[in-house]
């Protein structure tokens, strides 16, 4: 468990099944990063197996819960991907629309960061949808910068690629 000022960010597990279809759900979630086709408990729990919970056992992260220190209410997912086509892991990251806009999303990406500094990567990637200027400019807080454009397999439109090194 990684613990910050405000924030608790921990494994994942089947049961946070619903509070992952509802994130999942989110406009916000669908338009910036994908519809996951994720609509029920059992979806959830199938997306946990196949994602999160692989990835763990696979690399040693994964995305992670998010949730508020204090009162241990989940507010979104943040952590380290692994993915066949890029050549280093990458920080993801979402939050529900209601708790956008006040620093979780900083907060919880730096504690990633350290951790993954802690964990001996010395560089992680990010991926961002050219249009999702609010995730970008978080990106370039965090200390990313650009790094070319990557086309995800199985599409056509290439999206933004940034690099930070950790010290």
């Amino acid at each position: 468990m990684i613990t910050t000022e405000r924030l608790l960010i921990e494994p994942l597990s089947n049961a946070d099944a619903d509070f992952l279809v509802n994130l999942l759900n989110q406009p916000s979630f669908i338009e910036n990063i994908a519809d996951k086709g994720v609509r029920d408990r059992a979806g959830a729990c199938s997306y946990l197996r196949d994602g999160p919970l692989a990835s763990y056992r696979q690399h040693g992260f994964g995305l992670w819960k998010v949730s508020l220190r204090e009162s241990h209410q989940p507010i979104g997912m943040a952590g380290l991907l692994k993915r066949d086509y890029l050549p280093l892991a990458d920080i993801g990251y979402a939050l529900l629309p209601e708790y956008t806009g006040q620093g979780y999303a900083y907060e919880a990406n730096r504690a990633v960061l350290e951790w993954a500094r802690q964990h001996q990567h010395r560089e992680v990637l990010a991926i961002c949808n050219p249009d999702n200027r609010a995730s970008a400019g978080l990106l370039y807080k965090l200390g990313f910068s650009d790094d070319g454009d990557v086309v995800p397999p199985g599409e056509t439109q290439s999206i933004k690629r940034y690099r930070i090194v950790l010290n």
